[in-house]
This record gives C-alpha cells, structure tokens and sequence, in this order.
C-alpha cells in the first residue's frame, strides 16, 4: 500500500529542499521560489509561504502561497510579476503511466484539500503548463480558465533560426547587425526604466512598480544572480530596446518585462535584442525562454513571429467567500447596468443634427 500524503508548511532552513524540487520539476520556475518571492513581497507588500506535500517524508510537490490582504480579505492571485503562482510536482519514478498519474492526483488532492481550508477569500492559482490535469480541482468546485504563452526553446538556435523563426524577423536582425546595433548585457536600470515608462505609458497599461521600488527588486535579484538586463544600442551607445529576464536554476527562463525607444520601433531593433538574448540564454544553458503571456494583440502577433510554442496553461479559480463574492456581484451588476445603458441609448431615435 502507498504511503499518506500530508501537507505542511516549511521552515525557512528547509527552503533549500524546496529549491531542488522546483529546479528539478517540470511544473517549477523562478517564481515558485522563495528568494524570488522574498524581494517581491517586499516591494508589493505581500508575505508568502511554502506549503508542501510529503510521503514518507520525501517532499512530493508543493505550492508557494503569495498572500495579499485588502478590505475585503486576504486573497491569492497572480499579479504583476507574478505570471505563475501554481503547484509544483515531483516526477515520479515510476515507468507505467496510470501509476504516475495516479501518484501526482494523490500529491494534488492533498494540496488541494489544505489550500481550500486556508479560509482565503479569493483564490486563483495559475501553474505551468506541464499541469493539465485538474481533474481534482474540478471535482471540488474550483473553476478553470485558460492562459496561454510562447515559449522559445533555446536547445538548437541554428535550427531555429533557419526553420521556426520568420523571414522578416531574421531579415531585420541582419540588417541590425549589418548597421552597427550593439548587443549589451549591462545593469543600466535608468534606461531600462526609461523605456518601460514610456512604452506603458504609450499603450496606456499600468507601470510594474514605481521606480525605486523597482529598482530594489532588480538589484537584489541580480545581486542573487536571478535576473538580467539585456539591451539593444546604437553604435553610439543609446538604449533602443531593453528587456529583463528572470533566471534561477529551472531550465526554462521568463522575460517578465520588455519595451523599446518610440523612435526605434521600425529600426528592428526588438527583433534584433530578443534573438540576441536567445543566444546568451541558450550559452548560459538554458533551454527554454517564457516569453510571459500571448493575449490576442499586435505583441503577441511578434512574439509568435520569434518561433515559439504555444503553450497553455489553466486558471484554477475557487469561488469567491465572503466580501469578496459582494465586490465580485457588484462589478458585475455595474457591468450589466452599464450594458444595458448602451443598448437602451442605441435604441432611441436621433435628433436631426445629432452627430453618427
């Protein structure tokens, strides 16, 4: 017979165990760790802990609990980044698949069972898309939905770039190199906030962190070798294009954040930094780089031109408790109203001289 499965919290001596598991599940990121997590938390004013799973005390899988509190509760949500928040499993040894299987729904239902008795007012938890199973979260009243985004395996860029990457895109990086484009791996945190300002101010979207508190998370995670700047520049030295990617001991690394000079935006340059920053990645020995989200819009549409994969991840969302199930029939009521204003206002008749 198999051995229980329990759950409980670690200790902080004990998150070097935890580090192994992620590092070496395929369900794992930089996320799921608690150095990472740490210098976010102290920046967003979270507080996160590791809940795991054992059997036979060997650590089997486990989640990290990012914990948010407002008026309404203490919730858990992704957020800014924060892309995945999600269980981590360990790979079973085993070589039949309906064992495997069966070990991991073991793992999950334990986790499961402690998270929904956290009492938490809202939970939404989005793993890797090594997860696709969820069949124990569905049987338990949880509600999915689906994420995707692109990842670009770093394994054979050769390749690559002759067979998955498209023509316009590698014309671009060629002309780039032809023109004198430098490729920089600096810690120039002024021009890296220069850029991400003014894209998100240019399309409207909210700013990661405020300056300096951005700053301090990149300094203390570069300072822990987990993460980088990587720049595209003019031959005189301006940054033009700019991205941060998150690094640590899994595999597969994150650009969280990417943004590039309003002037440059038809130089190639973005094109010309991201295949550059494959190629460092890939000597740095990982194998894969999470491009971090692929909504409908004209980004994702390059993203896609890089040559990735499509991946899918799924949205496990418990129902919401107490205030926060009010604020959540609130916005939707509001939502409604608003609806039924417009197609009411539609539907009267227009004034001669009225504007169409």
């Amino acid at each position: 017979m198999s051995s229980k499965v329990s759950t409980r919290y670690l200790a902080e001596t004990e998150y070097p165990s935890w580090n192994d598991l992620v590092a070496e599940s395929p369900d794992g990121s930089i996320y799921s760790t608690p150095e990472y997590l740490d210098v976010l938390a102290s920046q967003t004013g979270g507080q996160f802990k590791i809940l795991v799973a054992e059997r036979a005390d060997e650590l089997v899988g486990g989640i990290a609990i990012f914990e948010r509190k407002d008026s309404w509760g203490c919730y858990v949500t992704g957020r800014l980044l924060l892309y995945y928040n999600g269980f981590v499993v360990k790979a079973h040894p085993s070589k039949y698949p309906s064992e495997r299987t069966a070990k991991r729904l073991e793992t999950l239902t334990a986790l499961e069972q402690h998270v929904a008795s956290n009492g938490y007012g809202r939970v939404q938890i989005k793993s890797r898309s090594t997860l696709q199973d969820v069949r124990v979260f569905a049987e338990q009243g949880w509600n999915t939905r689906l994420s995707y985004s692109y990842v670009v395996p770093l394994h054979d860029l050769a390749t690559h770039w002759t067979s998955r990457m498209e023509q316009n895109l590698r014309r671009l990086v060629t002309r780039c190199d032809r023109e004198g484009l430098q490729f920089s791996e600096a810690d120039d945190f002024e021009s890296f906030y220069r850029l991400h300002h003014q894209t998100h101010v240019r399309k409207g979207s909210a700013i990661y962190l405020p300056e300096q508190g951005f700053r301090t998370y990149f300094e203390r995670l570069r300072s822990q070798n987990l993460c980088r700047l990587f720049h595209a520049c003019t031959p005189e030295g301006r940054v033009i294009s700019t991205q941060l990617v998150l690094l640590g001991r899994h595999p597969v690394c994150h650009t969280v954040s990417a943004a590039a000079d309003s002037e440059f935006l038809r130089s190639g340059a973005t094109a010309f930094l991201r295949w550059k920053t494959f190629e460092q990645l890939s000597k740095m020995g990982f194998t894969g780089n999470d491009l971090t989200d692929a909504q409908l819009n004209s980004v994702t549409h390059f993203k896609s031109q890089l040559g990735g994969d499509l991946e899918l991840s799924i949205v496990l969302e418990r129902p919401d408790r107490g205030g926060f199930r009010v604020q959540n029939l609130v916005y939707r009521t509001g939502s409604l109203v608003k609806q039924g204003g417009r197609k009411i206002l539609a539907r009267l008749p227009r004034k001669a001289g009225d504007s169409k």
